[in-house]
């Protein structure tokens, strides 16, 4: 059965509201200036996909396969890393997932150590609430290659085998990202984040605008269903193989 919001709603500016914020959200009043709408969309309905035990399934069922892969893939990438800048392996972020929680998402290392420390040095040059650079100066020559062919993404197959994260949802924010978003943003977290989702699949770094981006992941929970997500991983698939609008 499709999912229907009003999407009027969703675009239109929310009232502020008194409403509490669970304890199981990491944000306060101090840390997120538009809490109010946060705990305005904890009050909807749950998405169907959070509850969808087929969904759920199909996650375990990849997320296992994916880690094999990962596990054969690790040594060879961790020398090409070693052979670099012998940094770490693995680089973790804090994330915003299913409602606002935060958790610790895992990649294969792509970028120059502490890069984090030199992101004001960089143009940003997407729009909006999120931050993309073809010509990223802190990607290593091994990362980039990893960026193109996706296999950076590879550890994330443990959060989804965690339940932290799906093979199929939205694209997982950064912190400092919620901190400025507006009320119809937080629509992206009534659904977990996913590997892959509508932008990844239909476009990914070439899209550069968040708007786009967040009308996106609204179209996706309108048309969510099992066999679109499997649809939706075929035509990533596909989509990395020919290493179309990566960066």
């Amino acid at each position: 059965m499709m999912v229907k919001y009003d999407k009027t709603y969703v675009r239109t500016e929310l009232k502020t509201v008194s409403a509490y914020i669970p304890d199981t959200s990491p944000y306060t009043r101090e840390s997120v200036p538009n809490n109010q709408y946060l705990s305005q969309y904890l009050q909807q309905p749950i998405h169907p996909s959070v509850l969808s035990r087929t969904k759920r399934l199909i996650d375990i069922i990849g997320a296992i396969v994916g880690l094999i892969i990962t596990a054969f893939l690790a040594i060879p990438i961790a020398i090409a890393n070693f052979s670099y800048d012998r940094g770490p392996v693995f680089y973790k972020q804090t994330r915003c997932g299913l409602h606002g929680q935060t958790f610790q998402i895992w990649k294969f290392r792509s970028m120059v150590v502490n890069a984090e420390k030199l992101k004001h040095l960089v143009k940003n040059e997407a729009q909006g609430h999120i931050f993309k650079c073809a010509n990223d100066p802190r990607i290593t020559p091994i990362g980039r290659l990893l960026r193109r062919s996706s296999l950076d993404e590879l550890p994330q197959f443990w959060n989804v085998l965690k339940g932290e994260m799906s093979l199929v949802g939205t694209r997982p924010p950064t912190v400092d990202e919620v901190k400025n978003y507006q009320g119809h943003h937080y629509v992206r977290l009534q659904v977990k984040p996913g590997m892959t989702g509508e932008w990844q699949a239909n476009g990914r770094s070439s899209i550069k605008d968040f708007e786009q981006i967040v009308q996106m992941d609204i179209d996706y929970q309108q048309k969510w269903t099992a066999m679109y997500d499997l649809k939706l991983i075929i035509k990533t698939v596909w989509v990395v193989i020919k290493a179309s609008g990566a960066y």
